[in-house]
């Protein structure tokens, strides 16, 4: 099939989408496999030109980046090149010698440069807790339980600074009345952390002012994981660590970079009563279920750029037999679908880029051709938007660098030719800003122990008809430990984490060979006492499963976890398994609260032998 007849028959499917069931039957559906704003962000503009089903992106950010916020009042912290002048770096639920280089290269400096501690938080003895001179296993979902006894210790034996929370903080004198029975004798009962270690944790960080934490996505991908990620960054502003240069803590700093999008994505043509349809129930929508569908038609077409559902999604079963309908077309999402449409490669079309662990915009130039038959998403996104009767509306038309060039004109920074000379723009806010010592980002400049959940405005926050998701009102006043997970039962005694492994940050890399040869294959680690209970081996198969589904995997018996804790680290893609379903058959596309979010590592599970 020609180029031109593949787009002119997606584009008459989805003409006849539209004709029978109205616009929002078709659902653009995108993420992250590319992060170039070009080729990733342009799709909205097609969506809001056709007044197409809207796209809520909740699988990746929207449970930390409410927590984050919910404290400060925007998304940004200290520098990361700080850490290499800490004396002390908290790597908190993030596996960094796997996902992020920068921070291992800058604490191993302070190390060695300062005698600087670094202190690993997980749920799993993994690569960077390896690195670690204090190494925490807490089992999943209980982080807030340690951040609050810490916080408690801190209160308790004078590392609390007084003076700088009656400053910068809304309600200190509540905070420590409610953190009165959060002793370390209850967080261990939860977290599974001995009283030793919580004290000398809390210590640590109560006597090392410079003190940096870093806290990663890993330990908000629960049902709690906004409270837990709002726990953490308030330990930050109890010691006062705001207040040094290698002191406070970060997470992103997405806010920094004020890039105006606005004309790539389509913003103006944004139609509020269109539907908007939640990135994580992609199973759900493409099955009908009602709420899913907000009590709307069904989506009967739909293009998918820069991501595959069909392994990274909750709920693989449901997301593979909404896939395999005969009125849909959309990696393994590829080979369900009706039209392939083979894209460039980073190297292959020029893009922009923004950092989130960094501070840096970056240019990404092309470099090389691309082979005849692959074309650019923005080629696609062109080609149907002529097709469809909408070229003549405003972003169309224009070619990568000039979009590049006019985002980068209207948001005040230099042009394309300056930014391809110099590489890159660094963006990081002055220290003062950086550290919120003018004052944090509310309204009465000051830090958020009682947090409004639901009023605060928060980058994830859905569209006012969407409303908050998921059970808001058992959000806590303060910080606090909130059963919203799935806990482990008589039925379901595990609790299951779906962590990436060393070699697979995402699904991309889990395609090629030598990031399989050297994973090996899909295994679950279970402890030596949880494997000897249950009667089989390092290397035999078992089962795993709950509701919504079981598969079959390879047990790793190892010390690396905890007694009633697994590990299957991923992404594997699902032909790799036993029986070609993921691990993604075991987790949830249920809302987190509150603002959504896909909890990949909280999943109750049970474990038996074949």
């Amino acid at each position: 099939m020609t180029w031109e007849a593949a787009l002119d028959e997606i584009a008459d499917a989805f003409v006849k989408a539209e004709q029978k069931h109205g616009s929002e039957a078709v659902w653009p559906y995108f993420y992250a496999g590319t992060m170039g704003l070009v080729q990733r962000d342009s799709i909205e503009r097609l969506r809001h030109a056709k007044r197409y089903s809207g796209f809520f992106g909740s699988i990746c950010t929207n449970l930390a980046w409410t927590g984050y916020v919910m404290g400060t009042g925007t998304l940004r912290g200290p520098d990361p090149r700080e850490m290499a002048v800490s004396d002390c770096v908290v790597i908190w639920g993030t596996n960094a010698v796997a996902t992020q280089v920068n921070v291992m290269t800058h604490a191993i400096k302070a190390r060695k440069d300062r005698g600087a501690k670094i202190v690993v938080i997980d749920v799993y003895e993994n690569p960077t807790m390896k690195q670690a001179d204090m190494a925490l296993i807490v089992r999943p979902g209980t982080d807030a339980a340690l951040a609050c006894a810490a916080m408690h210790i801190a209160f308790r034996d004078g590392y609390a600074d007084r003076a700088y929370m009656a400053k910068f903080a809304d309600d200190p004198a509540g905070l420590e009345a409610h953190l009165k029975d959060k002793t370390p004798e209850w967080a261990a009962a939860i977290t599974g952390l001995t009283v030793a270690e919580i004290e000398a944790f809390a210590s640590h960080i109560g006597q090392t002012r410079k003190t940096y934490f870093r806290l990663g996505y890993g330990f908000t991908r629960s049902r709690n994981g906004a409270v837990s990620m709002h726990a953490a960054l308030s330990l930050a502003t109890v010691l006062g660590s705001w207040q040094y240069e290698g002191g406070g803590a970060f997470h992103s700093n997405s806010d920094i970079f004020k890039l105006n999008k606005a004309d790539l994505m389509g913003t103006a043509m944004v139609d509020p009563n269109i539907r908007m349809l939640d990135q994580s129930q992609i199973g759900r929508v493409l099955t009908g279920d009602a709420e899913a569908l907000r009590h709307r038609g069904p989506v009967t077409a739909m293009i998918i750029q820069n991501t595959n559902p069909i392994n990274v999604a909750p709920e693989q079963r449901l997301v593979r037999q909404g896939l395999l309908r005969d009125e849909q077309f959309m990696t393994e999402t590829a080979e369900l679908a009706d039209i392939v449409l083979p894209a460039t490669m980073f190297v292959e079309h020029d893009d922009i880029y923004r950092g989130g662990g960094q501070s840096h915009i970056l240019l990404g130039p092309k470099l090389v051709d691309a082979p005849d038959t692959v074309r650019t998403n923005l080629f696609v996104i062109e080609e149907l938007a002529r097709r469809l009767g909408v070229a003549d509306r405003p972003g169309f038309g224009l070619t990568e660098r000039e979009h590049i060039e006019h985002m980068l004109q209207v948001s005040g920074k230099p042009d394309f030719d300056t930014l391809a000379e110099e590489k890159w723009l660094d963006c990081q806010p002055a220290f003062e800003d950086a550290h919120y010592l003018k004052g944090f980002a509310h309204p009465d400049g000051k830090f958020r122990f009682r947090p409004d959940w639901q009023g605060t405005p928060a980058p994830n926050k859905p569209p006012a008809v969407l409303g908050s998701f998921g059970p808001v009102n058992a959000l806590p006043a303060f910080p606090d430990q909130v059963d919203l997970i799935e806990r482990a039962d008589a039925e379901h005694p595990f609790r299951l984490a779906t962590s990436p492994a060393r070699n697979f940050l995402n699904s991309t890399f889990a395609e090629t060979k030598t990031s399989r040869d050297k994973e090996g294959r899909p295994e679950v680690m279970v402890s030596p006492a949880d494997a000897e209970a249950l009667g089989f081996s390092d290397g035999d198969i078992v089962r795993l499963g709950n509701g919504r589904g079981e598969i079959r995997l390879h047990a790793k018996v190892t010390d690396a976890v905890k007694t009633g804790v697994l590990v299957a680290e991923g992404l594997w893609p699902n032909k790799s398994h036993l029986d070609g379903e993921g691990i993604n058959v075991l987790t949830g596309a249920d809302a987190a609260a509150p603002h959504g979010g896909a909890a990949f590592h909280d999943n109750k599970v049970w474990l038996r032998t074949v």
